[in-house]
């Protein structure tokens, strides 16, 4: 009788999609403004003139959207930029955080692989603040929080202070939590 090992789970499918409609319920509930910093590249659909370092902060709350559909593959909504009505489509891993606007509380979540490396913007630049990803060496997962609380609806971060400098001893083990950087 031959025995053999029985096959390996399957993966499933992302948490990523799942957290993000939790998240924006939670920001619902509690009369918080959920926002989204997502990674910009050319499968993103976004105003590319609010895009800066291959970032954009955009409002989802339903004040600020008009057919919000929160998927598991991508999220879509209408959205006013400028006075002007836009289509925005975003595919679910080009999120990398979503939080509520007034206390920063939120999840933070991987850059998708194949582009985040080249395109990562080099730390001392001095260009408009944005959401800022840690690394944990521990866990490869990110933390990060919003440099500034950005304006108006779908409207990306405006200050212009320098970006801060990455932390000299990163965090180890644990779990991934967001931290506020001004």
């Amino acid at each position: 009788m031959s025995t053999t090992p029985p096959p390996a789970p399957a993966q499933g499918s992302s948490t990523r999609p799942y957290l993000i409609r939790a998240l924006h319920d939670w920001c619902t509930d509690n009369g918080f403004t959920p926002y989204i910093a997502v990674h910009v590249d050319a499968s993103v659909q976004v105003p590319q003139e609010y895009v800066k370092n291959h970032e954009i902060v955009l409002n989802i709350g339903f004040e600020a959207t008009s057919g919000l559909k929160l998927g598991n593959d991508v999220i879509e909504f209408r959205a006013r930029f400028g006075g002007a009505a836009r289509e925005i489509v975003v595919p679910v891993d080009h999120v990398i955080a979503i939080y509520a606007r007034e206390n920063g509380q939120g999840m933070a979540f991987p850059a998708p692989a194949a582009e985040a490396a080249a395109s990562e913007p080099p730390a001392t630049s001095g260009g408009p603040r944005s959401l800022r990803l840690a690394r944990s060496e521990a866990d490869d997962e990110v933390g990060a929080a919003p440099a500034a609380t950005p304006p108006g609806p779908g409207a990306p971060s405006t200050t212009t202070d320098p970006a801060p400098e990455p932390p000299a001893d990163p965090p180890t083990g644990g779990r991934p939590s967001l931290k506020r950087i001004k």
